[in-house]
């Protein structure tokens, strides 16, 4: 069963309309959108006429060609003029969603020779002496490089450097909202890894961490990991880490609502990309022992030869104990917890009734999960996606600003396993006992108590786990 997507405002337009003022004009469009499939959000007057009035109707579709099905269908009725349609989605980014700003104003000569020459010269000398101070007196403490090569970009694919900056640039808007981070978006053009770390060790020297961004795999492995040795800074690749510590969080609560625990069941994922590695290894870390992983050859087990690379050849040798072989329709079969990080559509009905009992699936395949929640109903007691307009959405905001929130504080040297795990209990604990319901294992998005806890728990895991490099005591001012 497909089911038609539901109008959100990722494809809202403002119509306005020249209506020739007759009785009834206004009804006659709001019907013509509501047989056309529109959600209208919002109907404003802009000026009236002697026997006109012009006004502005917002309307939610669900695609381009939908869109353009409602501008059509207003245009068709009589006495009715579409002067101008705006697309309020391309609207939002003319000119980018960032902008750099000063935090004190230059008013007097006196504030000039402070913040540039020549007063400036003693800080720089100072930083010259003692180049930690550079933490405390330049925008490196608090400051974050979003680096992405446009390899991976969301569902779109490697659509290159320039076409993924929109992506870059909203990511730096979410570390400001959700963590009071700064962030800067670049974007490189090559797509060599051993460029692409260089690159990123050279300007390293401005920022507190690194959030790698929208790689394709298994290049995003090693261009991480060369990283996280060769800078003492923080690197996270979001697309592995900031997956896996929602997907945590969210299993944790949904054990807690099918009574299971960690040791005793078994998880199969399908796609074994960044994500799908990052998932398997998180919740391993956490307790899981049988995980089977499938691409779209069929299930990773040690020995295949088949369409593999050192990560899978890694992933064979820790996962899938029991050696099973076969499609995702035949490992699937007992598994406890599907895991979806592939494609739309690559799961059925007759799956989940082959699943154990009380089965958890989170289906994160973007914008068309793996299977719909609507085909799940009632055959599954626990489920999410990564879409917004269904409970229990699996997104990174809800981990990467905290994350980078609690290691900037602390001034850790990297972002390790405990944090991440530390971050996930912050996610999974914001909701409590009482409030758990299968439809609410994660919390909002917009829930501001997140990127507090999970900040909270990270600065103090960095502090158990030896990589914090800030003295508790120390104050902000100290020089």
């Amino acid at each position: 069963m497909t089911n038609k997507p539901t109008p959100n405002a990722s494809y809202s337009l403002t119509l306005r309309v020249r209506i020739h003022n007759q009785p009834g004009k206004l009804g006659q469009i709001t019907t013509a959108i509501g047989l056309a499939g529109g959600d209208i959000e919002g109907i404003d007057i802009v000026s009236v006429g002697k026997d006109f009035l012009i006004r502005d109707i917002t309307v939610n579709a669900s695609s381009e060609s939908h869109d353009q099905e409602i501008v059509a269908a207003v245009s068709d009725i009589d006495g009715v003029e579409v002067v101008n349609v705006s697309d309020r989605t391309f609207l939002m980014h003319l000119g980018g969603k960032i902008e750099i700003a000063s935090k004190m104003q230059l008013k007097t000569r006196s504030d000039l020779s402070m913040a540039y020459t020549p007063g400036v010269a003693r800080v720089c000398q100072a930083i010259a002496k003692d180049p930690e101070k550079v933490f405390n007196l330049t925008i490196k403490k608090n400051t974050v490089a979003v680096v992405s090569d446009g390899t991976a970009v969301l569902g779109l694919g490697d659509i290159g450097p320039a076409a993924a900056m929109p992506v870059m640039e909203g990511k730096c808007q979410l570390f400001k909202e959700f963590g009071n981070v700064d962030a800067f978006p670049i974007c490189l053009d090559t797509k060599d890894p051993h460029e692409i770390v260089q690159t990123i060790k050279n300007i390293a020297v401005a920022f507190g961490g690194i959030n790698l961004e929208d790689i394709s795999a298994p290049r995003c492995f090693e261009i991480e990991d060369r990283l996280k040795e060769e800078l003492d800074i923080p690197v996270f690749h979001d697309d592995q880490h900031g997956t896996a510590v929602v997907v945590l969080a969210a299993l944790i609560n949904a054990l807690k609502i099918v009574n299971k625990r960690m040791e005793d069941i078994k998880v199969v994922v399908n796609g074994v990309g960044a994500a799908g590695v990052a998932c398997s290894k998180i919740v391993m870390k956490a307790g899981v022992k049988n995980i089977v992983g499938c691409d779209q050859t069929g299930a990773i087990y040690e020995g295949r030869i088949e369409h593999m690379n050192w990560v899978k050849d890694w992933y064979s040798r820790n996962t899938n104990p029991n050696k099973e072989k076969g499609s995702i329709h035949d490992v699937i079969k007992g598994a406890d917890v599907f895991f979806g990080l592939s494609a739309p559509g690559v799961i059925d009905e007759n799956d989940l009734k082959n699943m154990a009992a009380d089965p958890i699936v989170f289906a994160m395949a973007n914008p068309t999960p793996e299977i719909m929640p609507e085909d799940a109903a009632g055959l599954v007691a626990v489920m999410a996606t990564g879409r917004s307009d269904y409970p229990n959405q699996i997104n990174n905001v809800l981990c990467f600003p905290g994350i980078f929130r609690g290691a900037l504080n602390c001034r850790a040297s990297r972002i390790n396993e405990e944090m991440k795990i530390a971050a996930a209990n912050a996610i999974a604990d914001i909701i409590g006992p009482e409030e758990l319901h299968p439809d609410y294992i994660i919390p909002s998005v917009f829930d501001r108590r997140v990127g507090e806890a999970v900040a909270a728990r990270v600065e103090e895991a960095a502090y158990e786990s030896g990589v914090a490099r800030r003295l508790r005591s120390t104050a902000d001012s100290e020089f």
